[in-house]
């Protein structure tokens, strides 16, 4: 089994209006900034292989907590397609995003974009990957990378709750499989601020 912790990068001003980021490459806002400089990771796992989504907000967040990762293009965020830059409110209010369309879980996909269960297929050679070079392996991610990733460790169908909402600021430590399955370990596990 290889240890895979895993965390969202930081604020940005679209998160902060509500805006759908997806495959726009936004940087963080100075809040962000602010927010990250107060994270600190655990003392063990800062000796671990680090790569982070080569997103700009994913690799600042990675480089103010003082890592070197490596880019890994398939911790990228979900593509939105034609919905990226609007507000889920709007999309909601116009007809666009029904509570149908919702309701399709891991199927679910904006006109032009991924479905989660697209992100988690390109998930699995990567966890393939980190669990065939064994060693312990930390990543900064988006939002939607670590739903896919938590779905496929427990089952979780994005129809229902989940047993556990990701909670922004903590990290998330799973095991990954000698196949590349993974599991879950714990999750939001605080940065210490």
């Amino acid at each position: 089994m290889t240890e895979l912790i895993i965390l969202r990068h930081g604020p940005t001003a679209w998160n902060a209006a509500g805006r759908i980021q997806g495959s726009v490459d936004e940087p963080l806002s100075d809040a962000g900034r602010a927010r990250v400089a107060t994270w600190r990771l655990p003392a063990d796992v800062l000796a671990y292989r680090w790569v982070a989504s080569p997103k700009r907000r994913a690799w600042e967040t990675a480089q103010r907590l003082g890592l070197a990762p490596e880019a890994e293009p398939r911790l990228v965020e979900m593509n939105w397609g034609e919905w990226e830059g609007r507000l889920l409110e709007d999309l909601r209010a116009s007809g666009a995003l029904t509570a149908e369309r919702e309701r399709l879980g891991l199927d679910f996909h904006a006109p032009g974009g991924e479905s989660p269960r697209d992100v988690q297929n390109r998930l699995k050679p990567w966890l393939a990957e980190v669990a065939a070079d064994g060693r312990p392996t930390g990543a900064v991610a988006h939002n939607g990378v670590m739903r896919a990733l938590y779905a496929l460790a427990t089952g979780w169908d994005m129809v229902a709750k989940p047993a556990h909402r990701l909670t922004d600021g903590c990290f998330h430590r799973f095991r990954i499989a000698a196949d590349g399955t993974p599991s879950v370990v714990a999750m939001n596990v605080p940065m210490v601020e």
